[in-house]
Order: C-alpha cells, then structure tokens, then sequence
C-alpha cells in the first residue's frame, strides 16, 4: 500500500484545533510548563521588527535566555505557512470520502504491528494515563504514518508568522515562548522542524504539551518525540489524558438507526442514555438491543439519518480537543476501534449530499438568514452542520444535518 503524499497529510492534520507535537535531541528532561504564563496583546499585522522585539520581551520576562531569544532574533515570516493555512480543502470531503482514504491497509497492517512491538509502551500509558493503546497508535498514524512524515517546516518561523499574521493569532502567540524555552534548554535545536502549524514529532504535539507533558519513556535521560516511539507513545497518552479521557469508558461505538426516529435527538451535543435509545429503535451494529452501561451518548450521523451511525462518548469529546474536524476525529476515533477489532463501519446508503459550489451555495443562504457557518468555503463545518439543522426543524425536515438538493431547494 503506498504511503499518502506528504503534502496530503500536511494539509490535512493541523487544522483549526491542533494538538501538541513533539521532537528533540538534546540531553535535559523536560520541565513542566509555566503557569498563567503572559500572552500579551501583541497586535497582528504590526510591523514585524517591532512585534518582534515586544514578543522577546515578553520572552525575556519569562525566563527564556539568549539561546531563545536568538533563535527569535532569526526567525522569519514564511509565506507558504500561510498557503497551507488557506489550503484545507481536504475538509470539504465526505466522512466516508475521508475516512476511507485515511484509514488504509498499510496504517491498519502497521498499527497492528506497532501495537505488538511496542506492547510494554502501550501498556505503561494505559496503566499510567488510562488511555488504551489503539487510541494512541490511530492519532500516531494518522498525524505522521508512524513518524515517517513529520513536516519539514522550521518550527519557530510557523509560529511566529501565524502569530503575526490576524486569521487566528491568539491559537498560535501561546505556543512561541514555550518553543523559545525548549531551544534555551537544547530540548530542541533552534532550527527544529515540523508542521506547517507548529506541531513536532511523531504525534504533531504542541510546544506547550511538549513542556507540561513530555515523558521520557525510555528512560535514556531524553525526551525525544521525533525519534523515541516508547517517548512519543507516553507523552501522547499524557497529553490525552489532560484533555479529559476517562479511563475504562468507550469512545465510539457503531449503531444501527431505524427509518423514522426523533432526528432532532440526534447530534453529538445531545447526550442520553443508552436505554433512551433504545427506546427510539435505535440497535447495536448486529442488530442486536443496546445494554445500558450507565454512561451517556449522543447519535452522530455524519451523513444523515442514512449513512453511517454512530454512538459517542464522553471520551469522543477529547478527540475534538485534539482538532476540531468533525471528519478527521471520526476518522482517529472509527482508526482506533478498527485497531481495537472492530469491522469496517457500514456506510449505508445516504441522499446524495452538496459539495462545492452547490455546497457555498447552502452556506451563503444560510449566512444570509442570520447564521454564522464559520465562512463560505464549502466544509460542512459544525457551525454549518447546526444551521442545517435549525432550518430542517423550522422547514419540518428530517433533522439530521446533512446537507441535501432538498434543503437547498426549499430555502
């Protein structure tokens, strides 16, 4: 099975919401991160120099010294970053579009054989963390194919020009003085290299994860998350478990929905117990009655009440701490339980939805109607999701979200 492009994977893992990267060669464990450290008011767009010179003072202020403050003095804007910023079409394809593509043969075979090798990794970060191991090795092959594809953008430049520039300054200004005291500490080099977000090593962690959470999981004195797997499996477990997972609990679970149902219920804010469901007709996958485990879970239809569906947990909700991408954490979450044993999800048979100018189209209506979907680019992004659903329920549709010729019509 060929390996995705490298541009693919750089366009499609550092999107709105990026998580923590990690990487380095230097012999210094890592210390933890400041706390309340200053995110001052620096304005985007200034003049460079000048934004520049407040950002090393506010540096300085912080403790970073001159190998830090340096490495800044280095630093440049990179227009490509800003090309890759602009570039996440990749969204604006199906679920099942996406996720067949992203969860492949080759990152199945090599999970599989990962999760064997690396068995006492993977265990340790269950027992320390409460994070199962296919969990971490579905955000490890999806981020980087296992660390074969790690970005070759200098790291500090990619910050500081997302930083400079004002699409979403205040995601990125947070994640430079950290970076600066990784270079200060030799935990990096100064011209260490990632993504095109910022993100390093083999799990694309970000500089203030790697402070707070790196774990040196070898025991070699190192904490290296571009070329330790036993490093970058700890500290990954770590990072997901300061987002919230709750150990022994599911994360996804596929489901069977009936053809008439309360579609409104559905939604993955909406959490019920499973008993309710039950109760609406909805089964497991086989057919079979839901238990009630005690817990609560929401029926995600990513493409509508006749495609794929799926049950989510508390513990789906801390992939969306790691991006913001509906598509992309139904991928890693559906890429875990598929390494966990579980078949291929069903794709059903959905209504043929919108893409491209039919798709803006949709989204320019509803914008005009008072909506904020997040732009007109095309993605059925969460904000445009839940506007479809406000207008399927004043216009007496089926109130599943998924954008139709139908809905398009009637508005």
């Amino acid at each position: 099975m060929r390996l995705p492009s490298k541009a693919l994977i750089a366009i499609l893992f550092t999107t709105a919401s990026i998580m923590p990267a990690m990487a380095q060669e230097a012999p210094v464990a890592v210390a933890s991160a400041p706390q309340g450290e200053s995110v001052a008011a620096l304005e985007c767009g200034d003049d460079f120099s000048t934004w520049k010179q407040n950002l090393a003072n506010e540096a300085r202020a912080a403790g970073v010294g001159e190998k830090g403050l340096s490495a800044l003095a280095n630093a440049s804007l990179d227009p490509k970053v800003l090309e890759r910023d602009r570039a996440q079409g990749v969204f604006a394809q199906t679920f099942t579009q996406f996720s067949e593509r992203m969860i492949s043969d080759y990152r199945l075979k090599h999970g599989a054989a990962n999760l064997q090798k690396y068995a006492p990794y993977f265990a340790r970060s269950e027992q320390d963390y409460g994070v199962p191991g296919p969990v971490i090795a579905a955000f490890w092959a999806l981020e980087t194919d296992f660390g074969a594809v790690q970005g070759n953008f200098n790291s500090l430049n990619a910050l500081v020009t997302l930083a400079h520039d004002c699409r979403r300054p205040e995601l990125f200004r947070k994640q430079i003085v950290p970076l600066m005291k990784l270079i200060d500490t030799n935990v990096l080099p100064a011209d260490v290299k990632g993504a095109w977000a910022g993100e390093i090593g083999q799990t694309q962690i970000l500089p203030s994860d790697y402070l707070a959470r790196g774990v040196d999981g070898d025991g070699d004195g190192v904490i290296d998350l571009r070329n330790s797997p036993a490093d970058v499996i700890l500290t990954t477990g770590k990072k997901i478990q300061s987002r919230g997972w709750k150990p022994g609990q599911p994360w996804i679970e596929e489901i069977r929905v009936p053809a008439e149902m309360d579609w409104a219920q559905t939604g993955r804010t909406n959490k019920l117990p499973l008993a309710d469901w039950a109760r609406m007709g909805v089964t497991n996958r086989d057919g079979t009655r839901l238990v009630d485990k005690g817990l609560k879970a929401a029926v995600v239809l990513p493409m509508g009440r006749k495609g794929p569906a799926f049950l989510t947990y508390d513990n789906y909700d801390v992939y969306l701490e790691w991006n913001q991408s509906a598509t992309y954490t139904l991928t890693a979450a559906n890429l875990a339980a598929r390494l966990a044993g579980q078949p291929a999800f069903d794709r059903g048979n959905p209504d043929a939805g919108l893409t491209g100018d039919a798709m803006k189209a949709l989204q320019q209506k509803l914008a005009d109607r008072g909506y904020d979907v997040g732009g007109i680019d095309g993605i059925l992004g969460t904000n445009t999701r839940e506007a479809i659903r406000q207008e399927q329920m004043r216009l007496k549709l089926p109130v599943d979200g998924w954008p139709t010729d139908e809905l398009l019509a009637n508005l």
